[in-house]
């Protein structure tokens, strides 16, 4: 993290956000991985999307993380819909609000888009379910 960082309030909040959403391990090991070359991507992306949105008052993380599931699955962004539906774990969303996004996805995305989300959101609850156990 830069001095500037350290400074700027927008981005402590996102990063107090993107840890409670994504949780400190998945943040800790992203922030390990940081070199200078994406840095400025990951200090925009924690300012912008988890500062700036993602820590709006208007909406709850559930709502959030429902909307942000069904745009990435829409957009095609698997490893990022594998990323969310793990979040869901802190965001309060539920397996059966996945399903419902997907459906929304199939009818105004797109039934291919939907498919492979679904099949990438059913094996990434699968994994969270049997790291439970």
């Amino acid at each position: 993290m830069t001095e500037k960082n350290a400074r700027n309030p927008r981005y402590e909040q996102g990063m107090a956000t993107r840890r409670s959403v994504l949780g400190s391990a998945h943040v800790d090991r992203a922030e390990a991985k940081k070199t200078g070359f994406d840095e400025p991507f990951q200090d925009l992306i924690t300012e912008a999307a988890w500062g700036h949105v993602w820590s709006r008052p208007e909406w709850t993380k559930r709502e959030r993380s429902i909307v942000t599931i069904a745009l990435l699955a829409a957009l095609g962004h698997h490893d990022e819909v594998a990323m969310h539906v793990r979040a869901t774990a802190n965001t309060g969303a539920t397996p059966d609000d996945i399903r419902e996004a997907m459906l929304h996805v199939a009818i105004y995305a797109g039934v291919p888009a939907a498919n492979h989300a679904i099949k990438i959101a059913k094996q990434t609850l699968a994994e969270m379910e049997e790291s439970k156990t």
